[in-house]
């Protein structure tokens, strides 16, 4: 089992990249290459896949990312080739926030992910991916959440108030009732 490879990367193809680490290069399937550039020192951190037919190296740039996809393919229907779809995307970031608030859409946009696929990732994997510390927000939700862990606010406080509250809002709005359910 490996952890990680730290080499140098000698090729970049459009499935792959092949890491030299101490003169031996490892074909790596990752899911975006072209985010690594030759001669360029790196730590790709791997998932050895290993069935009776199969026997590949899976490289992500993190062990979030990594995890992700282990998680992923352990979804019934979804295989490395779809777990690696999914994993092209810039931010994983986005893809938990699409799986904890039963995003089908943004799912069926990845290749090979249809519905009913999109349907058992979300419901294999939601409120599995996030620790409560770890909520991930976006737009106007993290400017709200930002600033009121700037004014003093626990992370702890701030998810308890934020989890009921409309993330239509603007900032100020959100802020404002924020502090409302604090105070109260």
């Amino acid at each position: 089992m490996y952890g990680y490879i730290k080499g140098t990367i000698k090729m970049i193809k459009p499935t792959h990249i092949v890491l030299d680490n101490n003169g031996i290069g490892y074909l790596i399937i990752v899911p975006n290459p072209y985010i690594y550039k030759l001669e360029e020192e790196s730590v790709i951190y791997i998932h050895h896949y290993v069935r009776e037919d199969i026997n590949n190296l899976y490289g992500f740039v993190s062990e979030e990312a990594k995890e992700l996809f282990i998680r992923l393919i352990s979804v019934s229907g979804i295989g490395p080739k779809s777990g690696l779809s999914i994993m092209a995307t810039d931010n994983i970031d986005t893809v938990i926030y699409a799986i904890e608030n039963s995003d089908v859409k943004f799912l069926t946009k990845f290749p090979g992910i249809g519905n009913k696929t999109a349907q058992q990732i979300i419901l294999d994997l939601k409120g599995k991916l996030v620790i409560e510390e770890q909520i991930v927000r976006f737009g106007a939700m993290e400017d709200a959440e930002n600033a009121l862990l700037a004014l003093g606010y626990s992370k702890r406080e701030i998810n308890k108030v934020l989890k009921n509250i409309d993330f239509n809002l603007s900032v100020e709005e959100i802020i404002k009732e924020a502090l409302k359910k604090i105070l109260n």
